[in-house]
């Protein structure tokens, strides 16, 4: 019985950091779209990269927790360093060019993908009405994307290789050893801001342009907003079951379509309305079910 209330709580503390990390990170793509109507985006991602390595760096020094460790270069860890690398710049990339609202409808499908994952490379059990309840939540982004010729462009393709890199990211950052603290991953991460913010600058070939102040404080912001994010969003994947916890990434649908509504001037339908509906009401279940069973 005390091990049901303990993995309960586990469970609620997951979900509350997770909910915390998708709103951090549907303000953080907002200050981002913004600035990449003025900035070019490999300049936006090396600025972000320096940023957030400057910020863990510090937090590490705070916390006295070693930045380089053997434990960062294993297999696992440079296998999750590029699955980040691809999430980041074709996320970032799928903000600046497409609608906000498709971009994170789009990343919806990561818990789907992340439950399989955790099924197939962790052997981590999902019981049936899990199983139907992120499926639902998948039919929800299906209404929302709508798709066709129009609606589902060469473009859209970004968010989908963005939230890939982001799916295999995550489920790698569940088996990172202890040592490797929310400090040290966040400084690799943006580490590989930088470097994937350099590769596209050199591939695009746009010069740099200086920096206005406006500029320099929506960067600062996206800036405070990813780093919250990115850390809440590392203590949300290493407590609780994944299967409990990564059903509320569909938060970020609800943040990220209001600020793209009411920031950007994005329609919202009743098929957008809809698929909301369906895709918050199904991360929803699974967090009351997983309570039921975990009380039972």
């Amino acid at each position: 019985m005390a091990n049901l209330e303990a993995s309960g709580r586990a469970n609620l503390m997951g979900i509350g950091w997770m909910i915390s990390s998708m709103a951090a990170f549907a303000i953080e793509d907002a200050f981002i779209k913004t600035v990449t109507q003025h900035l070019p985006v490999g300049q936006v991602l090396v600025m972000f990269g320096v940023g957030g390595i400057c910020v863990f760096a510090l937090l590490a020094r705070r916390a006295k927790v070693k930045l380089f460790q053997s434990e960062v270069f294993t297999k696992r860890m440079m296998l999750r360093a590029v699955f980040e690398f691809f999430g980041r710049l074709f996320y970032i990339l799928a903000i600046a060019l497409t609608p906000m609202s498709s971009a994170t409808a789009i990343l919806q499908a990561a818990p789907l993908v992340v439950v399989l994952g955790a099924r197939i490379f962790m052997r981590e059990k999902v019981d049936v009405q899990t199983w139907v309840a992120i499926c639902v939540g998948l039919l929800g982004v299906l209404i929302i994307l709508r798709p066709s010729a129009d609606d589902f462009s060469t473009l859209s393709l970004l968010a989908v290789v963005g939230t890939l890199g982001f799916v295999g990211r995550d489920l790698l950052s569940r088996t990172a050893p202890a040592v490797l603290t929310k400090e040290v991953l966040g400084f690799y991460g943006f580490t590989n801001m930088l470097i994937a913010g350099a590769c596209y600058s050199l591939w695009e070939g746009q010069a740099f342009v200086p920096l206005q102040v406006h500029e320099a404080m929506t960067m600062g912001a996206a800036l405070t907003a990813g780093v919250f994010a990115y850390m809440a969003l590392m203590i949300a994947m290493r407590t609780g079951s994944i299967a409990a916890v990564t059903p509320y990434r569909y938060t970020r649908l609800l943040f990220g379509i209001s600020i793209g509504v009411l920031a950007f001037g994005e329609p919202l339908d009743v098929p957008m309305l809809l698929g909301c509906a369906v895709v918050i009401g199904a991360g929803l279940f699974v967090g009351w079910w997983n309570r039921v069973r975990n009380s039972g």
